[in-house]
């Protein structure tokens, strides 16, 4: 089973995190800026933060074997703090970078005007840079927020299948699948949605345009649980070939869209892991840090 988390933030997780993802067949991950669990008082600290996505992460995930992108954007839960707002004047000059395959994670928080603006600004700026979009859905009243998210979307001329709207689950994945963009769900251990449940809706709605990620972050969260996904699928009767397509070629086609997305040696068929061994390192030569 070959695996691609298209949502995952790499920063908050540790060492040991990436190993244990690299044994279960995580090849390739697609990290999000986001919030960073309290606020950011000025616009140098997202530059600070930018340049970690685009050049420590890359290079801690090489050390074991997993190729790494990442999109950038605003995070909506900053969006309406006017020491953040100068970002969106910062972000082109991220938007260029190679490694960078959308512009995101935009959407709402709290559904401001503030974030209104913000959202349609770096939507203009995924048209203007040929990128796709990442967009977050809010924690609450999620059926409104998700139903504006796609008007905000057919607004700014972006066409949909360049659009995966994150963090859906039964309540709102009837309003994406119609709106041709595509669909993205985080499977959490205790909120959000569940391998069973993703089962449920892949059931219902079919692989197309689905992509399942881990948004493993600070909180309780579990990266390897794309990979319980994959194991539930094939337990409810799905093939290998239905696993592949939604943990690999899925996110492939989805970010493959940017022109920047970079497989180098993720790509074959062979490897990971119905059963693996929680990995070691005793002996190994994978660099745990500095001291």
């Amino acid at each position: 089973m070959r695996i691609f988390d298209p949502h995952i933030h790499m920063t908050s997780r540790t060492t040991d995190d990436y190993a244990r993802m690299a044994a279960a067949g995580v090849r390739a991950i697609v990290e999000p800026a986001f919030w960073l669990g309290q606020p950011r008082t000025n616009p140098g600290s997202f530059a600070d933060y930018f340049d970690s996505l685009l050049g420590w992460e890359p290079y801690r995930a090489a050390q074991f074997g997993v190729v790494h992108h990442a999109t950038i954007a605003l995070n909506p839960k900053e969006a309406g703090d006017p020491r953040c707002r100068p970002v969106l004047d910062l972000l082109p000059r991220y938007l260029d970078k190679d490694r960078v395959v959308a512009v995101g994670e935009i959407g709402y928080d709290s559904m401001t005007p503030e974030e209104d603006d913000a959202f349609e600004r770096q939507l203009a700026l995924a048209v203007e840079y040929d990128l796709p979009a990442l967009v977050h859905t809010p924690h609450r009243d999620k059926a409104r927020g998700t139903q504006r998210t796609i008007e905000v979307v057919a607004a700014s001329g972006i066409a949909p299948g360049r659009v995966v709207v994150d963090h859906l689950n039964e309540v709102t994945v009837d309003i994406v699948h119609e709106s041709g963009c595509w669909m993205g769900f985080s499977i959490y251990p205790e909120t959000k949605m569940s391998p069973e449940r993703m089962v449920e809706i892949l059931r219902k709605h079919g692989p197309d345009r689905m992509l399942v990620n881990s948004a493993a972050d600070w909180g309780v969260s579990d990266p390897l649980l794309t990979l319980e996904t994959g194991r539930a699928m094939l337990a409810a009767g799905f093939t290998d070939d239905d696993v592949d397509r939604v943990l690999w070629r899925n996110p492939v086609e989805f970010y493959g869209q940017s022109g920047r997305l970079d497989l180098t040696g993720a790509e074959d068929e062979s490897g990971s892991v119905a059963g693996f061994d929680e990995p070691t390192f005793a002996g190994s030569s994978i660099k745990r840090g500095g001291s």
